[in-house]
């Protein structure tokens, strides 16, 4: 018997509710909003600061150079980015397996955003009932009103945000001028607007939906945490049976839980879902819920905690270990990786030369003098003009033909220089011989970098 076609009139797709997440207070509450300045407050604040007259964070691309809190990071230093990279993501290991979804909850863009931009929306268009009323009531004077607020408010705010995104990577006060002169460039304005619009469309409309559908860590979370991990749990032996009563009720006679089933949990929840239901890849761990939960608990006159940080095997009385082995060991590369960052960063030359020997012609005889000629290369990582003074020593008499003066690198550029050493034709046995070139600055004469290289003395010159 064959099957009948489904009918046309089930939808591929069902467009989701909207989340009107209702505004709490509360410790975690608080600790959001502080962690949401600190952070906003490095976005916006950082590129205005100058440190000896430069940006303190800078990525010029265009002239290949980072700078960061007064340290200026070459092409030639991007492994100190991988190890930064490999740190950030160990620390998201380290976080994710003692606690959860710490990350997404208080320190991710799109949360700290979303905050912001619903922040905003209570501002113009009132709390959670009025927003819910506002949006199916007709259009009308009021309504246009309160709505052409919020768009100002995020609009600009959008556009302030792509305006400091491209402030990281063109010097910020010579960016801000232009943009009011319009004389920005082609990629300039490309990523101010990109990002503008980013800024506006992600915290703005989408919002819980990045984190649901297009956030890969909601995804692979659960390979990073454990029975023993902290997570926002909801206490069903204590809840359940849930169901609504007085006050003063005798609920225990009744035969309910602490649980009333205000549904206030599910009220502030940014992505709109049930803590009741268990753990979910949609819950961000912003601990709203547990905010509201205590509220509710005091209200009533109950034990704190039916919903809380806690651990799958507490709930299951279970022994708990929050300090176990694997925190210990993301703790220690952790700590390891910064080490070596620090030892790298400390111990960082500020001139790089190498020594090259010219291949095509190993050496030349004038007078009495043999000559060997190298290709000297030097890089100046430092933010300061060097000029230096190449001599040479090993071999009796040994001395640099050219340069003939002091060379001068510029900061952040790499110079290659010829580089002619002459010696006499009795300075040394034939074949390779040691040598030693030394650089010094010109200013102080203070030895700056020594290089071994070799001199050749053929066998009959």
């Amino acid at each position: 018997m064959s099957q009948s076609a489904p009918p046309d009139s089930i939808p591929l797709y069902v467009k989701p509710p909207k989340v009107y997440p209702r505004e709490i207070s509360g410790r975690f509450a608080r600790l959001r909003v502080i962690a949401a300045w600190v952070l906003l407050g490095l976005f916006y604040v950082l590129p205005w600061i100058s440190w000896n007259g430069q940006q303190i964070v800078l990525f010029d691309l265009v002239n290949r150079q980072f700078h960061i809190l007064g340290l200026t990071l070459w092409p030639q230093d991007l492994f100190i980015l991988s190890l930064l990279l490999a740190m950030a993501a160990l620390s998201l290991f380290f976080f994710t397996a003692l606690a959860g979804r710490l990350w997404c909850g208080y320190a991710c863009p799109q949360t700290v955003w979303t905050e912001v931009f619903l922040w905003m929306e209570r501002v113009t268009e009132g709390s959670r009932n009025q927003r819910i009323k506002l949006d199916k009531a007709p259009w009308d004077r009021r309504k246009i009103a309160r709505k052409s607020a919020k768009q100002f408010l995020w609009i600009t705010f959008a556009l302030w945000t792509g305006l400091t995104f491209v402030g990281f990577f063109v010097p910020i006060r010579e960016l801000t001028p232009r943009v009011f002169s319009f004389e920005l460039g082609g990629w300039e304005t490309f990523w101010l607007f990109f990002y503008g619009f980013a800024t506006y469309g992600n915290a703005g409309y989408m919002r819980e939906q990045v984190c649901k559908y297009m956030c890969p860590y909601a995804r692979f979370q659960s390979a990073m945490f454990d029975a023993d991990s902290l997570v926002i749990s909801y206490d069903v032996e204590r809840g359940e049976p849930r169901g609504g009563r007085r006050r003063d009720a005798d609920y225990q006679a009744m035969g309910l839980g602490d649980c009333i089933d205000c549904k206030a949990c599910v009220q502030v929840c940014p992505t709109g879902i049930d803590i009741r239901d268990g753990l979910q890849i949609e819950c961000i761990a912003c601990a709203a819920c547990v905010d509201v939960c205590d509220e509710v608990m005091d209200k009533m006159d109950y034990p704190r905690g039916l919903i809380r940080y806690t651990t799958d095997n507490a709930l299951n009385h279970r022994p708990t270990r929050i300090l176990r082995p694997r925190i210990f060991i993301y703790l220690f590369a952790l700590l390891a990786l910064a080490t070596l960052i620090g030892v790298i960063l400390t111990g960082r030359e500020a001139l790089i030369a190498d020594v090259l020997r010219d291949r095509t012609a190993l050496y030349r005889v004038v007078d009495t003098e043999l000559e060997n000629s190298y290709s000297l290369k030097l890089t100046n990582r430092s933010e300061e003009v060097m000029e230096l003074v190449i001599s040479v020593s090993g071999l009796d008499g040994v001395r640099v033909v050219e340069p003939t003066r002091s060379v001068t690198v510029s900061p952040g550029q790499t110079a290659d220089l010829p580089l002619t050493i002459a010696a006499p034709l009795t300075a040394g046995d034939p074949g390779m011989q040691p040598l030693q070139i030394d650089l010094r600055s010109a200013a102080t004469a203070e030895a700056v970098k020594t290089i071994e290289s070799r001199f050749f003395f053929p066998l009959n010159p």
